[in-house]
């Protein structure tokens, strides 16, 4: 049927194919922040718990390629544009701060923010660990 010259030259094609197949699975398969969920915008108001992170990460890299410095007033949210800027309030003792979102998560389920040792620090959170927050976004990057 086919010559056995034919069929190695069939190999890199199908070969070629796969990795093809493989390359558009993949691109498929990942999740950008905005899929089925809807863009943040400035005056958006979300409600939900805050963590807190800081020594053991300080110096680290984070989601976005820059150092944690735990004590800039910066947060991790698992969908926001890095760069997204909002004003978290305590909803227990009304205090608030502005953050930059510049890294991913929190990963646990029932979290929203995950935010830097200075933010938590001024929210006045570092002893309770969790607090419920309203999250104001400011500006969208």
């Amino acid at each position: 049927m086919f010559s056995s010259s034919a069929v190695q030259q069939m190999k890199p094609i199908r070969l070629l194919f796969f990795l093809i197949f493989l390359a558009v699975l993949g691109a498929a398969c990942a999740r950008l922040p905005w899929v089925g969920e809807k863009a943040p915008r400035p005056g958006d108001r979300y409600y939900g718990v805050a963590s807190w992170y800081g020594h053991e990460f300080h110096g680290r890299s984070t989601a976005n390629g820059e150092r944690f410095n735990m004590n800039a007033l910066t947060a991790a949210h698992r969908t926001f544009p890095f760069g997204t800027r909002v004003r978290v309030t305590n909803l227990r003792n009304g205090r608030k701060c502005v953050v930059r979102i510049n890294d991913r998560g929190p990963w646990i389920r029932g979290r929203e923010i995950d935010l830097s040792y200075a933010a938590a620090r001024d929210l006045g959170m570092l002893n309770t660990g969790l607090e419920k927050v309203l999250i104001e976004v400011l500006s969208v990057n």
